[in-house]
């Protein structure tokens, strides 16, 4: 099957499942049962939303690399964007940070790497409780889904002339760039909105409001686990690990669990990472693939963060 047909099979599904699960979960609600028992049957449901919009976010990762329709940019940034919508993230906004994290991807000890802490003085206890504390809340409590609204919202309202210098990931970044992603992120907005208004709030916090939740949750969780406490230095494309393959999670997560081959052979489709999938060199491998368990490295974060102590006058 050619890539062009696997993709468009891939948003298919993507959408179908979508639609399916959101019927399924209003319709537990309207069953004869008690509360308690509702959010019982509901709960695992739940969860499964949570991941399917972490589908969502996977879907337009392929979007941002250009990969799911190689040959057309507008029909490629046009299925990115509507499966985009549900989580509200502008393609554009996701394309130059995305591309920002493989080119500097924990290449120093204060660009791109989520898990250190870079502190100036004297290292007080009180410092490193901060430290942990917070790295707790944005891994565990949904933290690092808040920490990137934030950012989306930073790069769509403030100005052209600021952006970059408030991050680099934002050099080239102009006035017809942010336009563009306002737009999209109002349609995503928009979406919410109609729904909530249209249908009414239950059909709203089923389908959109408690599954958004769901995934502020496990994106924190799953979002840094590739990245974890692995090198740091010049070799970007090396500062990674894999995972071994858990059939329903590589399913949902279209083989990102191969996320050390997505970073040396970017361009490779998500389908093809199985059986490309490459190895780190040799210099590597000892600190970065230090688990092959998916459930083990979601549970390594509880080691908390790196914190590197700097004199003050460095």
């Amino acid at each position: 099957m050619s890539t062009l047909s696997i993709n468009n099979k891939l948003i298919f599904e993507t959408l179908s499942v979508f639609v399916i699960i959101s019927i399924a979960a209003v319709g537990v609600q309207h069953l004869p049962i008690s509360s308690t028992a509702k959010w019982i049957i509901y709960t695992p449901l739940l969860i499964f939303q949570g991941l399917w919009f972490y589908r969502f976010y996977i879907v337009g990762h392929e979007a941002s690399h250009n990969k799911l329709f190689r040959d057309n940019k507008q029909l490629n940034d046009l299925w990115g964007s509507v499966v985009l919508l549900p989580i509200m993230v502008p393609i554009t906004i996701y394309r130059k940070i995305h591309m920002f994290h493989h080119g500097f991807n924990r290449k120093d000890h204060h660009t791109s790497s989520l898990d250190t802490f870079v502190i100036k003085g004297n290292p007080s206890l009180m410092r490193k409780i901060y430290c942990y504390t917070v790295w707790y809340i944005s891994v565990f409590f949904g933290g690092f889904f808040f920490h990137s609204l934030i950012s989306i919202l930073l790069f769509l309202f403030v100005p052209v002339s600021l952006s970059k210098k408030i991050s680099p990931a934002f050099n080239n970044w102009g006035i017809k760039d942010q336009l563009k992603s306002i737009a999209l992120f109002s349609l995503g907005v928009a979406l919410h909105l109609s729904v909530f208004f249209l249908l009414c709030k239950e059909i709203y916090l089923y389908t959109l409001g408690y599954p958004m939740l769901s995934f502020a949750w496990i994106l924190s969780m799953l979002v840094y686990i590739f990245h974890y406490d692995t090198t740091t230095g010049t070799g970007v494309r090396f500062n990674v690990r894999s995972v071994k393959r858990v059939p329903i999670f590589s399913w949902i997560l279209m083989n990102f669990n191969e996320h050390a081959t997505h970073h040396q052979y970017p361009n490779v489709p998500w389908h093809e990472l199985p059986t490309r999938s490459t190895p780190l060199p040799q210099k590597y491998t000892e600190q970065n693939q230090n688990t092959w368990n998916f459930f083990r490295a979601i549970i390594n974060q509880v080691k908390g963060p790196t914190i590197v102590y700097e004199d003050k006058t460095t």
